[in-house]
């Protein structure tokens, strides 16, 4: 896209992001990539309707899915400037601009379900939300993303030892690239879009995600072997930008956190059911499952963490999660 395209673009976002309707209601623009499927966008869309209802309209939110308008960097780049609203990234992708939120993609980080949403609901996980503001970005909440696993065309994954010489597809993030070359992998980083040709055409031997993405992408078509070992669980996160905060008053601040913070309960209903949803199904569909030890993965990646944690902010961070009990 040229730049002047992207200019006007920018100019025409900033003027719909927080348009006034009628003097008494401000309308909030939140795009994001999923689809209307998605346990994510449910949510989305019921703290949309939630916000309505207690502000008897004055605030209002309008959802676009399905990458509308942008990636989920652009998003993210669109709220540092005014252009956009709200969005919701992976955190793996925030780390990207607010460096202290890598510590949630570590592998194996959370000891389990738990301990993963105790973190979000701590004091830590609140304090992390809000140390993007100086990037200005405001974080309101973290949704449930389950767990990442290893699925294959080839053969089933038992040790950290069958992944050599196997191409995984990677986010494009650092940690999960160094994750994978240290349990013995080939990290290829793509767009998640393009999974699906690259395992049938041999690009890549195999991919690493939750369950509910492995079987609404119908990945189990080209990949039937699938490996719960659970090594990495990353959390979305919803933003705000800070330039749209800012404008909105303190009543209209409290009627939208009240929303956020419903929706957070209703999604991680919403995840748990498709979790299980997704596993039936993907058996059906003729997917292996396979549950190996864990400890094995958790020793192969013991080399990132030393190296990772010589940074005194980060090794402060992990020791602050590995505490919450």
């Amino acid at each position: 896209m040229k730049t002047t395209t992207k200019y006007i673009y920018f100019i025409f976002l900033v003027i719909i992001t927080l348009a006034s309707c009628n003097n008494k209601s401000k309308e909030i623009k939140l795009a994001h990539g999923l689809d209307t499927n998605h346990p994510v966008h449910k949510a989305l869309v019921f703290m949309a309707d939630r916000l309505t209802k207690n502000s008897n309209g004055e605030l209002t939110i309008r959802v676009y899915p399905s990458n509308q308008l942008g990636s989920e960097r652009e998003c993210v780049e669109l709220l540092q400037i005014g252009s956009l609203g709200m969005t919701k990234v992976s955190a793996a992708v925030i780390s990207s601009f607010s460096p202290d939120f890598q510590v949630l993609s570590f592998p194996y980080i959370f000891r389990d379900k738990e301990h993963f949403f105790k973190v979000q609901d701590s004091k830590l996980g609140k304090d992390l939300l809000l140390d993007a503001e100086k990037y200005w970005l405001r974080g309101m909440c973290y949704y449930d993303a389950g767990s990442r696993s290893f699925y294959t065309s080839k053969k089933q994954i038992k040790t950290p030892e069958d992944l050599k010489g196997l191409k995984i597809r990677v986010m494009q993030s650092p940690i999960a690239i160094e994750m994978v070359k240290a349990m013995g992998g080939s990290p290829t980083p793509m767009a998640s879009g393009e999974i699906y040709t690259a395992i049938q055409q041999g690009v890549v031997d195999g991919a690493e995600n939750n369950l509910p993405s492995y079987y609404f992408s119908r990945h189990y078509e080209v990949a039937k072997y699938y490996t719960i070992d659970e090594h990495a669980s990353i959390p979305d996160v919803l933003l705000i930008g800070t330039h749209i905060w800012n404008k909105l008053n303190e009543q209209e601040q409290k009627w939208l956190q009240n929303a956020v913070d419903a929706s957070v309960t209703y999604q991680r209903k919403l995840w748990a059911e498709s979790e299980r949803f997704s596993m039936e199904k993907a058996k059906e569909e003729g997917a292996i499952i396979f549950y190996p030890d864990k400890a094995p993965f958790v020793k192969s990646v013991q080399p990132l963490y030393d190296e990772l944690t010589k940074d005194k902010r980060i090794n402060e961070l992990v020791n602050q999660i590995k505490s919450i009990k």
